[in-house]
């Protein structure tokens, strides 16, 4: 396989694993790294790679918006984002974002490097699991359209709400204060039109419970 690769992320040491295993696995020629959005933008404007590997997760960026900005100003490059986000919450974002593929970094190696010729072969890079999802929300009609209103910090807070967490743990959790917390659950409440703190709880589980059942 000819062509080059770019990988954004924030951990010099897992960028150094990444890069070695295509290289070996796939022929590959890594054209560069980066651990920000800006490095980023660079890299994709004077390396031009066939794909372009990206976490969402870049210290206080979104990923996200750097898979939007490939998809605009670099159409010809792929990107596979690479996450630890569970792909029953963060897959299908990715996949609107601009995504081509789709791998949790707890993944096997060859989860990786599947998703990668597949991507490359003109295919979506994602595993059985989220085709089935994404199928069965295609057919029932059901697309989350309220929940797919929330911000990713709004989505990332439901979550935390969906598995039980209070506002101390989850401001905690985000290193943001208990009152940001609070701003955050009430911005989600009129997003979806519920009424009080414990109609978010209940919604919160029932979603979570549906975003993770495999």
């Amino acid at each position: 396989m000819f062509g080059s690769f770019v990988i954004v992320d924030d951990h010099p040491l897992y960028r150094s694993g990444i890069s070695a295993l295509v290289q070996e696995r796939l022929g590959l020629r890594c054209s560069g790294e980066a651990s920000t959005i800006a490095e980023a933008r660079q890299l994709l404007a004077e390396t031009n790679p066939k794909i372009a590997i990206i976490d969402i997760s870049l210290q206080d960026e979104n990923g996200l918006t750097l898979v939007e900005e490939c998809k605009r100003l670099f159409p010809a490059v792929k990107v596979l984002v690479v996450s630890m986000h569970d792909e029953n919450l963060y897959g299908e974002r990715a996949l609107k974002a601009g995504s081509h593929g789709y791998v949790m970094k707890h993944d096997a190696p060859e989860v990786l490097i599947n998703a990668i010729r597949m991507i490359l072969n003109g295919q979506l890079g994602i595993t059985e699991n989220l085709k089935d999802r994404l199928a069965q929300r295609f057919a029932s009609g059901s697309n989350n359209n309220q929940v797919g209103s929330l911000s990713e910090r709004e989505l990332t807070i439901l979550s935390l709400v969906g598995q039980g967490y209070g506002a101390l743990e989850i401001a905690s959790a985000l290193s943001i204060s208990v009152k940001t917390v609070n701003t955050h659950q009430d911005h989600i409440k009129q997003k979806l039109s519920l009424q009080s703190a414990s109609e978010l709880r209940k919604f919160a589980v029932t979603w979570y419970a549906g975003q993770t059942r495999v």
